[in-house]
């Protein structure tokens, strides 16, 4: 819901072209956009239901900007320049970089070259980004032997091990001629561009030598050299009848979602691809939102941008280009159209396997819940709770709901309680009292709030649970929601559901659930999710208590020093942990940090 402010701005929207500025309650710049029409867009964030992160967004929102311009190339260019100049949280839909590590050739007075994660605009050669980080390390272990630069850390007056060894040029003993380098630095660029034949004719050279002169363990070397080469280098296929560094964009769209292809060519090949999949609003172009996409794909800091882009036809490339500073093309025909086409075809795969997935995962939980009401003889439910109870020899007794919605986990409906016991029942550990208690205080709640109830109830545990749980809902809060119970064997493997309704004049039977099915599997979820919710609850409780327990037990601290105590550490250890000056800069006097200190 919109904030008064908002409301009546928004009514003041323009219908024209421009960007928005999404701000916090610091006034910092939270979301940058663009529209053809400033009205309807910037009114969707606030007037439609939003999910995900976009909702995350809106909450965030306490105040907005807008920038009328005359066009949509405008609104799109000065969308690049504020995001640029804000770097707002919100518009980080890509990861900083592209996780992938690179080959440099640095440039200094002595190179060398090395793996690195992050390019910097230093003027040196950088080649990938290679998909495979091991592959990359091969590689530059291959340059490194068979090309040599600087292996050393520098002048030091004596030959370093790498020099020995063949893999360094001497930087550390003696000054290498810059011509040197440049010749190697040459060699090396043409290998890792793709021309392997002169590196392939000069190793098979040198292992003939080395043979000839009877150097088996060089030989042997050099073989493995040229092994690797035909394994990896030669083994990638030839897509392109250039050189040029391109990146190919395509995208496709289906059910409000758009599902976009990067492919990277580089060496005249196929390097790697990346995919991205994210909802689009109602008022989004996918045009838009895809050239808003690339021009930000390339505002990244490790981004090393290619030679050339290519995109679809319904995409604005002389726009693009002033964007991004790179030439944009559309192809029309030939080898560059066919990679543009496959890149829409793996679009295209990617979100049809998005949905396929979604609908078997559908099968899967709304099915196996199905199963379930089947198996009891109900018409299906959308909603299950379960409960289950957590004690240490009766001490802080606790209790944990959760619910399925549709066989998936409706985690803003799970609750926790703490088990204050029945009149009738002094024993915290009593499973009627606590399954009495906390059946009760839920469902009076759900009544006295008007809220939804459950289609049915699932106790861990059998008969005990069960009555008592039937006995609240129908003698005292007069309700008629199922209950089942969980049943385990001997080997505490859960295997049956125990329903029955004495107070209904129905006798309890055990009804098996095939442990191959569905059903079974989600029944088993239910359970261990409610067990682990409470566990993990009364640990949490329990900790607490002792740690009250014990600070209770330190003369001079008080309830309310205790409160500062947890408020600001949290946790014993961490209290033991504190220096003197930490507890006196959480209120604490000097006297009462000492006792702490020396009690712990």
């Amino acid at each position: 819901m919109a904030n008064q402010l908002i409301e009546q701005k928004l009514k003041l929207l323009p219908e024209k072209p421009g960007c928005y500025l999404m701000k916090d309650v610091n006034g910092q710049v939270i979301y940058v956009g663009k529209s053809k029409n400033l009205k309807n867009r910037v009114r969707s964030y606030f007037k439609s239901k939003q999910e995900g992160r976009r909702a995350e967004l809106v909450r965030n929102i306490a105040d907005y900007d807008i920038i009328v311009v005359d066009s949509d190339k405008e609104s799109f260019l000065l969308e690049i320049t504020l995001i640029k100049k804000y770097q707002p949280y919100y518009n980080v839909a890509l990861k900083s970089g592209t996780g992938y590590p690179y080959i440099e050739i640095t440039n200094e007075r002595n190179p060398q070259t090395r793996l690195t994660s992050i390019v910097y605009k230093d003027k040196g050669y950088y080649f990938g980004p290679y998909p495979n980080v091991y592959a990359a390390q091969a590689t530059l272990k291959f340059i490194q032997k068979v090309f040599p630069l600087r292996r050393c850390t520098g002048y030091t007056g004596r030959p370093c091990l790498y020099y020995h060894m063949g893999q360094c040029l001497g930087a550390c003993f003696k000054e290498v001629p810059k011509e040197e380098y440049d010749e190697q630095i040459k060699k090396i660029k043409r290998f890792l561009n793709g021309d392997i034949q002169e590196v392939k004719k000069d190793l098979t050279q040198k292992m003939t030598e080395a043979a000839s002169q009877m150097e088996f363990e060089r030989a042997a070397d050099l073989r493995d050299q040229l092994k690797y080469i035909e394994e990896t280098v030669e083994k990638q296929k030839i897509i392109s009848n250039d050189h040029t560094q391109r990146d190919i964009f395509n995208y496709y769209v289906d059910h409000s979602w758009i599902s976009i292809q990067v492919f990277f060519l580089r060496q005249a090949k196929l390097l790697r691809r990346e995919s991205y999949m994210f909802p689009l609003t109602d008022v989004t172009d996918p045009e838009d939102e895809m050239m808003s996409f690339i021009a930000q794909f390339y505002n990244q800091r490790n981004r090393v941008k290619p030679r050339e882009v290519l995109v679809p036809k319904d995409l604005d490339p002389d726009t693009l280009s002033v964007a991004i500073g790179i030439p944009v093309r559309v192809p029309q025909r030939g080898q560059k159209a066919s990679l543009l086409k496959m890149a829409k075809e793996n679009a295209k795969l990617k979100l049809d396997d998005k949905f396929r997935l979604l609908e078997l995962t559908d099968r899967k939980t709304k099915g196996a819940q199905a199963e379930i009401f089947k198996a009891l003889g109900l018409p299906y439910g959308s909603y299950i709770e379960s409960f289950d109870h957590s004690h240490i020899q009766g001490a802080d007794p606790v209790s944990a709901l959760v619910v399925f919605k549709d066989g998936v986990p409706f985690k803003t409906g799970y609750r926790k309680y703490k088990l204050k016991g029945e009149v009738e029942h002094q024993n915290a550990a009593d499973e009627v009292g606590n399954t009495r208690e906390v059946v009760r205080r839920r469902y009076t709640r759900l009544l006295k709030e008007h809220q939804r109830l459950p289609d049915l109830i699932l106790m861990d545990g059998g008969q005990i649970q069960v009555e008592a749980c039937e006995d609240v809902l129908r003698n005292e809060l007069n309700l008629d929601i199922p209950v089942a119970g969980m049943v385990k064997d001997d080997k505490h493997r859960t295997n049956h559901l125990l329903y029955g309704d004495p107070f209904r004049g129905e006798e309890f039977r055990l009804i098996p659930i095939d442990p191959k099915s569905e059903g079974f599997y989600l029944m088993t979820r239910i359970q261990d999710e409610v067990h682990r919710f409470a566990i993990t609850f009364h640990r949490q409780t329990h900790a607490k208590n002792a740690l009250t327990s014990r600070l209770d037990s330190i003369k001079g601290i008080g309830p309310k020093t205790r409160s500062k105590l947890l408020r600001e550490f949290g946790s014993l250890k961490k209290i033991k942990e504190a220096s003197i000056d930490d507890l006196r800069k959480a209120g604490l006097t000097l006297p009462q940090a000492q006792a702490v200190k020396l009690s712990l």
